[in-house]
């Protein structure tokens, strides 16, 4: 049977925040051009896999600022879940388990 954990709340919270902060980061990622600069399109057919991507028009200056803010959330949440002041509560050989167990509870609401 997995142990169980009396997360504070402001620890739940932040751990959800940060999962929704890093899917939005994630999708952003997925419809921008694959580079941040403007660059023409390559094919590379000699090597042992087929590369090849389009030209990229580079993204916004706004797509740029909404990625960096989403990187910058991001941050402060892993900082702030990873210090938070629970896990001084924690004894050393459940740390892992009880993270783990922190970052799945988005899983299996109660």
């Amino acid at each position: 049977m997995a142990a169980t954990y009396d997360f504070p709340s402001d620890l739940l919270a932040g751990q959800e925040e940060l999962h929704q902060v890093r899917a939005e980061l994630l999708a952003l990622l997925k419809r921008l051009p694959w580079s941040v600069e403007p660059l023409d399109g390559f094919s590379d057919t000699g090597g042992w896999r087929k590369v090849e991507r389009p030209a990229s028009p580079g993204w916004t200056a706004d797509e740029q600022a909404e990625v960096e803010k989403l990187r910058q959330r991001e941050r402060e949440l892993a900082v702030f879940v990873t210090c938070h002041r629970f896990w001084s509560e924690i004894a050393s050989p459940e740390t892992v388990d009880a993270r783990m167990t922190l970052k799945h509870t988005h899983e299996n609401p109660s």
